[in-house]
């Protein structure tokens, strides 16, 4: 069970939205704190320390969006975003922003739930339930980067302060489940959760654009990452060096 001082800061500016989460939160014996914007929530994290944020995407002022990419880049905390369903640019929000991962609007509480305890346990070590070293999976090995799928973490060896989002770690699993096979645009889209159209699919690729930027040590010349025209992008899990 993950530690019941945890705190929540709720970002949502319905108020029935915000006291149903708060319900939820508190039922898992976590401290929820409310801000019904994201001005109010950036004064909350000043006066106290939490643990994650909950970010709706649709605020009055500064959006979720700006303000998770702002939180981002000052501090190292859990981000997930709430979207809305009815707008396919929502629906792909986990494509573009900051955050560790992303819940679409009407959600079921066990789903919210599980995915804040995801990003939880990705962000404190401490809330980690002890694992039987005997069985835990290798980690990937991908050029600088070892990637533990099980407990969703990817660390840089080279750069420990580097870090994946939540779009750019679930399309490296989504690519992991299949190794060496190719996943179509549509299939990613698919897992993603992701109407297929246009502008949707240039968005996959602008997510594989970044992960390169990030994984490979050539992003114009991927080692891991590759492209198989009319197919899709693969994975390569081999760490040895390419060819000439």
């Amino acid at each position: 069970m993950l530690n019941e001082r945890v705190r929540i800061l709720i970002v949502e500016d319905d108020p029935d939205m915000a006291e149903l989460i708060s319900d939820l939160v508190e039922a898992e014996g976590w401290i929820p704190v409310t801000a019904p914007s994201a001005e109010a929530a950036a004064g909350v994290l000043a006066r106290e320390s939490v643990h994650l944020v909950l970010v709706d995407h649709n605020l009055p002022g500064i959006s979720g969006r700006v303000f998770a990419q702002r939180l981002r880049a000052q501090a190292n905390i859990g981000i997930v975003m709430v979207t809305a369903a009815g707008s396919a640019a929502d629906r792909v929000l986990g494509l573009e922003t900051a955050a560790d991962d992303y819940v679409v609007k009407p959600f079921e509480p066990i789903e919210l739930t599980a995915r804040i305890k995801a990003v939880l346990r990705r962000t404190i070590p401490s809330l980690k339930p002890e694992r039987d070293s005997e069985h835990e999976p290798a980690a990937l090995r991908l050029g600088d980067w070892s990637v533990d799928l099980a407990n969703r973490r990817a660390v840089c060896r080279t750069d420990p302060g580097k870090s994946l989002t939540g779009a750019e770690f679930a399309l490296l699993e989504i690519l992991a489940e299949t190794p060496n096979t190719p996943v179509s645009r549509a299939q990613i889209l698919d897992r993603l959760g992701a109407e297929s159209d246009r502008y949707i699919d240039r968005n996959v690729d602008v997510l594989v654009l970044r992960l390169r930027r990030k994984i490979e040590r050539n992003p114009d010349l991927p080692r891991h990452i590759k492209t198989r025209r009319g197919k899709g992008y693969v994975l390569d899990t081999d760490d040895g060096e390419p060819s000439p």
